[in-house]
């Protein structure tokens, strides 16, 4: 069995800090946090957002970049976060300034304690749709591919959560990730008044000069904290036909979009393990070189991406509709992408999973199961539950 770990990293005193700073750091509304494995971001302010109109999206963030580099500002960024639906308004934008640090895993201060969430007895939770009418969703979608209509889909279901007061987001960013701290944890504008706030475990593409990264997620199996039974649901997910099959369909959808933009990509044979705290997921990293750098940008390699099989299903088209047909909730920000992007076309690009959007005094959390000819709706229904768990431990609630 192969699993994703990282290995002991001698801290330099100068790290010591830094990036545990810029989340002590981070204030909803003006800011806009992302912590990768690679680096530390905390934008300030808002120097220009990115206008919902007319053009390719790739297209309106490089004018907005480029503009901004010839007003002698040649560091800038794009950040943020970009819904599910193609066609809806982005939530992207030029913060006034940007603060870099290291990762938050190679700084040692991420191992302190935080203070404990709010009791779970404050919080008033409303399942959207009830459980078991996911179930018959999925039961429905079931019968449907096994008649041969489509491959696959993914249902998503939803947690309101209500309490006495307005939901800290600093402390949830906070444990959030002190949780995961080798993940992707971000919080982030959604919209007027909304948050968008959560810790992926996915990479959609990163672009570093002329080298790009992809790391698709398919196929998931909840962790145990007893360790024997932890070991084994890992190497029973490494030999699940359902999970294999699944991971390859979304593999498969990686390379068609990557390979006319490459020169070369690496695809491994066969998916590895990666784990959260929550969850276990077969993992394939893909690599690859760019044809033409100076012209491809991270948001284009996203572009073409998204949305993969991984948070929609296939083929693409009729999984949309599917998803629109099952689900009682517009998906906004989620199973969309958060991340950055400069003026030289390097970024990172994140699925929008395990997470929540907050507004007032309303936390809304998100979770969804890919769901193939294979698939059972106890089965399903019991992995959204556990990857509610990411989220519901940083606020202290229970399903």
């Amino acid at each position: 069995m192969t699993t994703s770990v990282h290995e002991p990293v001698t801290t330099p005193p100068e790290v010591t800090g830094t990036a545990t700073a810029l989340l002590d750091d981070y204030r909803p509304g003006s800011d806009r946090f992302l912590a990768t494995p690679h680096r530390t971001l905390l934008g300030h302010g808002t120097t220009a957002e990115l206008p919902h109109g007319d053009g390719s999206l790739s297209e309106r963030v490089r004018a907005l970049l480029d503009g901004r580099r010839r007003a002698g500002h040649a560091d800038a960024v794009v950040m943020g976060a970009l819904p599910f639906d193609p066609a809806a308004a982005p939530a992207l934008a030029v913060p006034e300034g940007v603060r870099w640090a290291p990762p938050l895993r190679e700084d040692p201060l991420i191992a302190l304690p935080v203070p404990p969430a709010r009791d779970a007895a404050d919080w008033q939770v409303r399942e959207v749709p009830a459980a078991e009418e996911y179930g018959a969703a999925v039961a429905a979608a079931v019968a449907r591919m096994r008649a041969g209509e489509f491959d696959k889909v993914v249902l998503a279901r939803t947690l309101e959560l209500t309490g006495p007061s307005a939901p800290d987001l600093p402390a949830m960013l906070r444990r959030l990730a002190r949780r995961d701290p080798a993940g992707y944890t971000f919080a982030v504008p959604s919209g007027p008044g909304r948050t968008l706030i959560g810790a992926s475990p996915e990479l959609l593409v990163a672009r570093d000069g002329s080298r790009l990264t992809a790391n698709p997620l398919a196929g998931s199996a909840p962790r145990s904290a007893d360790l024997a039974e932890d070991v084994r649901r890992a190497a029973a997910l490494l030999e699940s036909p359902k999970d294999l099959h699944e991971h390859a369909v979304v593999v498969a959808a990686v390379r068609a979009a990557l390979a006319p933009f490459c020169t070369r990509l690496d695809v491994p044979e066969r998916p590895t393990l990666v784990r959260t705290a929550a969850m276990w997921h077969l993992s394939t990293t893909v690599t690859g070189e760019l044809a033409r750098p100076d012209t491809t940008t991270a948001l284009d390699l996203a572009s073409a991406l998204h949305p993969t099989p991984a948070v929609c299903g296939s083929p693409t088209d009729l999984a949309r509709q599917v998803i629109a047909e099952s689900e009682p909730f517009d998906r906004g920000a989620y199973t969309g992408m958060v991340g950055w992007q400069n003026a030289d076309g390097d970024g990172e690009w994140v699925v929008t999973i395990r997470c929540a959007e907050a507004e007032g005094g309303l936390l809304r959390l998100f979770a969804g199961a890919g769901v193939v000819a294979a698939s059972s709706p106890e089965a399903e229904t019991a992995e959204t539950g556990a990857k509610f768990a990411t989220f519901l431990n940083a606020v202290g609630a229970t399903l």
